[in-house]
């Protein structure tokens, strides 16, 4: 990584830090941060505000389940996933549900990015690739 892109990366993850409260994003704070970089003009604005968006929306990303589906999903099932995923992560995870018939059948679950794989496809291709 180049010298600019270090720098620019190295200042955005520490605004990403600042934005965060008891290590949840703030609207308040990134309102803040983005305020700050218009009035101060850091050294190469646009690479900053690309690297601090991505580690915003990676972090927000923590806090969904994108819960893919062949068949129907009901909205208890859903309930029920984001209960053990808010267990699992130690933060209030919500579910949301994403029809995808080339499952098959199953679920295939995205939090962040960490999936979670329990679907006919997923299986199938596991099968094919260890023969």
């Amino acid at each position: 990584m180049a010298a600019p892109a270090r720098k620019a990366q190295l200042f955005a993850r520490s605004l990403f830090k600042l934005s965060l409260v008891d290590g949840v994003v703030s609207a308040e704070r990134v309102s803040g941060v983005l305020e700050y970089i218009e009035k101060h003009q850091p050294a190469h604005p646009v690479m900053v505000l690309k690297a601090y968006a991505r580690f915003i929306a990676a972090e927000l990303a923590k806090g969904e389940a994108v819960v893919e589906h062949a068949g129907a999903i009901t909205p208890a099932a859903l309930a029920a996933l984001a209960a053990a995923m808010t267990k699992t992560y130690g933060r209030p995870v919500t579910a949301t549900a994403k029809p995808n018939a080339a499952l098959l059948a199953g679920l295939r679950v995205h939090v962040g990015d960490d999936v979670y794989e329990s679907s006919v496809a997923g299986q199938l291709a596991t099968l094919a690739a260890a023969v």
